[in-house]
């Protein structure tokens, strides 16, 4: 069977053009296997519940949650908090949301948001769940020198209202570590 030139043009070609799509994924996959943080959460009980994982990407952090239980189905505010304490029962010792450039609570305020305002987290039916979401801050500013927490809240997050976004009582709260 003779193949014509173009066809034999077209099929060195193909794999060629796909390589700065594979390099460019690759990585953003290294990036993503580096230095990062994780915290382990716990409920007001001391009962671990869940866990957090921060990730550099892109100038910020991506987040991974997995929560396996112990909160009320539906919306929960989550916040990374400025303080790498988490005393129970109430998780206060954690302090307010990691807000270094002094900005008000909530991505819908127009003074805001802090760097640690997140995404609503939505647990299911069984009070468990996970979620990926961005973090605007980065590895620096979770370990300052007295670290940070990251804690989910007893209620939905209105992304507005200052300092908290009405998000309710800490239910959970977990301090970040930094891994390899």
């Amino acid at each position: 069977m003779t193949r014509s030139p173009s066809l034999l043009l077209a099929l060195i070609a193909t794999p060629l053009l796909a390589l700065p799509a594979c390099a460019q994924h690759a990585g953003t996959t290294a990036e993503a296997s580096g230095p990062h943080a994780e915290a382990v959460l716990y409920d007001t009980a001391g009962k671990q519940a869940g866990t957090v994982t921060l990730m550099p990407m892109h100038g910020m952090l991506h987040g991974e949650i997995t929560v396996t239980g112990g909160l009320t189905p539906g919306d929960h505010g989550m916040h990374i908090h400025t303080i790498g304490k988490c005393t129970l029962p109430d998780f206060t010792s954690a302090g307010g949301h990691l807000n270094p450039d002094g900005k008000q609570h909530g991505t819908q305020n127009p003074q805001g948001p802090h760097q640690g305002d997140l995404p609503m987290f939505t647990a299911g039916a069984n009070g468990g769940g996970s979620s990926s979401f961005m973090a605007n801050t980065s590895m620096d500013a979770l370990f300052d020198t007295d670290g940070s927490a990251f804690v989910v809240h007893a209620g939905a997050d209105d992304m507005k209202t200052d300092p908290t976004g009405n998000s309710g009582g800490r239910v959970l709260c977990g301090v970040f570590a930094r891994k390899p």
